[in-house]
């Protein structure tokens, strides 16, 4: 289906918890030598709202490439298997648009984060 290009965790301070895929998503990015511009679709899990506004703002990555199908908020957030659901839907979403680079993202409690960079 496709390659693991990159992968990267990251922690946060807890009080600020939700924020980890930013610092997870840069790091991934930095190892896969590519660019937010360059990616095709990213899923990125909805742990909740704000959690997921403040990491696309922060992020400033284009919101059209971004849960594309709708998030954790609208498919499900299922408890220990998203990080599953995100990349099955990020796998899925590039072979039916033939998208050759992909970023599946998650937050995680106590302020960490993770990222997945894909490529087909």
């Amino acid at each position: 289906l496709a390659r693991i290009a990159a992968y990267a965790n990251a922690g946060v301070d807890p009080a600020i918890m939700g924020i980890g895929p930013v610092s997870a998503t840069r790091r991934c990015l930095d190892k896969a030598g590519w660019t937010l511009d360059q990616l095709d679709l990213i899923e990125a899990n909805e742990a909740f709202a704000a959690q997921s506004l403040s990491v696309g703002k922060e992020l400033e990555w284009d919101a059209s490439k971004v849960n594309v199908n709708g998030g954790a908020i609208a498919i499900g957030h299922p408890i220990g298997a998203s990080g599953c659901r995100v990349l099955v839907t990020l796998l899925h979403e590039m072979l039916k648009r033939d998208a050759k680079k992909g970023l599946a993202t998650l937050c995680i409690g106590g302020g960490q984060g993770v990222a997945l960079a894909i490529e087909r």
